[in-house]
């Protein structure tokens, strides 16, 4: 007899069909499990055997053979388990092979039976939903699946429950939705004394998702600012949060199926590696990246970042997704993510401050910008002077306007945004390309002019040329204005580098 249980693979925010196939077989007693299976999966066999002991059954002693369809597809991740026990409990003739055909199961198992939380859930659940089937998956994750609207969900504790449910002589309790996290209070710009000019570059940034790179001294704010962007930046809407959230369940850290309306924010320190950052490892997992999607990828000290990883981040801040290719699966993950920048304008911090400069400025300041790649600071939007801050301004009192007043008018600029280019599926300013830009981000005539001058003397690139008229669409969209003009333009242009270099 041949017992069939369905179950998915994940692949990037992918979930494929997998079908566990047991055959219970006279011959020599042996467990084997085919189909690409990684370690973790192979090990499957000793916990699944130690969960079917602790509710007193043994294996028959026949040749037990389990493959997982389609062969040729890696298998990865503990969620295997429940699926190969169910298979085999269904061909061992303890539970009905027919009445699992209407189910898929994902979950680990512990040696006593317990059904532990493994991750990518949710995506289960949306593939059971597209194909018209149920979810059984651990009792800890139920309102997670429950995101998956009219799935219908057993959520189940351990084994032995399972399978008094499905025979009916005892019911699991329907699993309670999920919850839905307000935005959290983080730092607020009152808490930041002067440095108006830099908290006008965030207003920017936030109003139009532009990456941002801010340069000054050490102790100047930096990293204070750019932890308060999260509190000025609209809250995520319910489908933004759902992607979020399927990215977060890939990774493993969507607890108890609580979904939050806040922007992801991701500060990675300088140490971390390309795999780390961009996604990959032996088991392809998201990166940092790709778990700030919709939100903000925070890179303190820049320069101190390894070349080849910073430069890794060139083709997602682009494309918004990030491919990550191995010799067995090409995996995708999204990658749509406001940069944010931090550094020191040299080694020792205070370059221009002949008190405290070394006695290698301004050299030094040129060998520790180089670390960052030309093209790589191309892709930043706006690139911001932080001045240092004195005692005297740190005694002044807080300012009247905080992160409230400036999230207002970022919200107004967005709501501009999103009705503009409703029908593109452009969500920001950030994302105009090609014939939208032309469309809703042509400058007057002072402003071409301005514009064509200036780019002619700062020998702005095709790319920068672009990021500076998406810049100046959100300085006109904060001013109200309905064209972009010449003092649009010459803002966004205050905001921009000259030639990269090489």
């Amino acid at each position: 007899m041949v017992a069939l249980v369905r179950t998915v693979a994940y692949l990037g925010l992918e979930a494929r069909a997998v079908e566990v196939q047991c055959q219970v077989a006279p011959g020599m007693p042996r467990f084997n499990l085919v189909g690409l299976p990684d370690k973790a999966v192979g090990e499957s066999r000793e916990r699944v055997q130690a969960s079917l002991a602790a509710m007193g059954l043994s294996l028959p002693p026949k040749r037990i053979t389990i493959n997982l369809s389609p062969a040729d597809l890696p298998k990865e991740g503990s969620h295997y388990d429940l699926p190969i026990a169910l298979a085999l409990l269904a061909a061992m003739g303890v539970t009905d092979a027919e009445q699992l055909g209407d189910w898929i199961a994902v979950g680990e198992l512990a040696l006593d039976g317990r059904v532990a939380p493994s991750p990518g859930v949710l995506l289960a659940a949306i593939h059971a939903n597209e194909v018209d089937a149920g979810l059984i998956c651990p009792a800890a994750q139920g309102s997670e699946a429950r995101w998956a609207s009219g799935v219908p969900v057993i959520a189940a504790p351990d084994l032995v429950s399972l399978l008094n449910h499905l025979k009916g002589t005892s019911r699991l309790p329907d699993p309670a939705p999920g919850e839905v996290e307000d935005p959290g209070f983080g730092p607020d710009l009152k808490q930041v004394k002067g440095q108006e000019t830099a908290k006008r570059g965030l207003e920017i940034a936030a109003a139009g998702g532009h990456n941002l790179l801010m340069i000054g001294p050490p102790g100047a704010g930096k990293s204070l600012m750019a932890s308060c962007l999260p509190g000025i930046l609209p809250p995520l809407t319910p489908a933004e949060a759902l992607e979020t959230s399927m990215v977060a369940s890939v990774a493993g850290t969507l607890e108890s199926g609580r979904i939050s309306r806040a922007r992801p924010f991701r500060a990675p320190h300088h140490s971390a590696s390309m795999a780390a950052l961009t996604g990959g490892g032996l088991r392809v997992r998201p990166g940092e990246v790709s778990l700030a999607h919709l939100g903000v990828l925070f890179l303190d000290e820049l320069p101190e970042f390894q070349r080849a990883v910073l430069d890794s981040l060139r083709q997602p801040l682009e494309t918004g997704k990030v491919d990550v290719a191995r010799a067995n699966a090409h995996v995708s993950f999204p990658a749509r993510v406001q940069l944010v920048a931090a550094m020191n304008p040299c080694r020792c911090g205070h370059l221009g401050d002949p008190a405290l400069a070394c006695s290698r400025a301004p050299r030094c300041a040129a060998d520790y910008q180089s670390k960052v790649s030309g093209p790589m600071l191309d892709r930043i939007d706006l690139h911001v002077e932080v001045d240092p801050v004195s005692a005297a301004d740190l005694s002044l009192p807080p300012p009247a306007e905080g992160s409230a007043e400036v999230a207002a008018r970022v919200a107004a600029a967005r709501a501009v945004q999103t009705a503009r280019a409703a029908e593109t599926g452009a969500r920001t300013n950030a994302e105009l390309d090609g014939e939208l830009l032309e469309r809703f981000a042509t400058p007057d005539e002072p402003g071409r002019k301005l514009l064509m001058q200036a780019a002619e003397a700062m020998r702005l690139s095709a790319r920068g040329y672009t990021r500076m008229l998406r810049v100046a669409r959100t300085i006109a969209d904060l001013a109200g204005a309905e064209q972009v003009g010449r003092i649009h333009v010459a803002e966004a242009l205050s905001y921009r580098r000259s030639a990269p270099r090489a």
